[in-house]
């Protein structure tokens, strides 16, 4: 049964074989036209997004913001992501890797959107000053680690 697939007629198309005579409709210029900068077989030397010599796109439009050259990327943790650890839980680093909250590669900064859990201890690099107080109203501590 299966020796015998084979695509629907007309799915599948011949090469378009070029430069190949007068009588083939694409002899001669090989549908490249006379003259110009893609006409030669060395093919294209410009880059894709050339625009022929008008200013480029990219330089047209306005620019706006920046870019800090001093950002320190860090990895993001909300108290709701630590929800499902449950209650008196001990959470750190390596825990947060294995579970896929973060990749282990930043310093992890824990943020306060959503409920602490009760009694749970937090052990990262950083933390803001309103997920430290959700942590101790909800009798748990956070502990800043190097």
């Amino acid at each position: 049964m299966l020796d015998r697939l084979e695509p629907k007629h007309g799915a599948r198309h011949r090469k378009k074989r070029v430069g190949r005579g007068p009588g083939s409709g694409k002899g001669k210029t090989a549908g490249r036209g006379d003259k110009g900068q893609g006409h030669r077989s060395a093919g294209r030397s410009t880059p894709l997004w050339f625009e022929g010599g008008q200013m480029p796109l990219v330089r047209r439009i306005p620019k706006r913001g920046f870019t800090n050259i001093h950002r320190k990327p860090v990895d993001i943790v909300n108290l709701r992501d630590l929800a499902e650890l449950g209650d008196g839980a001990t959470v750190d680093v390596e825990l947060l890797v294995r579970k896929g909250l973060v990749s282990g590669k930043a310093p992890v900064k824990l943020l306060a959107e959503g409920d602490a859990p009760s009694k749970i201890t937090i052990k990262v690099q950083r933390v803001s000053a309103s997920a430290r107080e959700k942590v101790e109203a909800a009798g748990g501590s956070v502990e800043i680690v190097g």
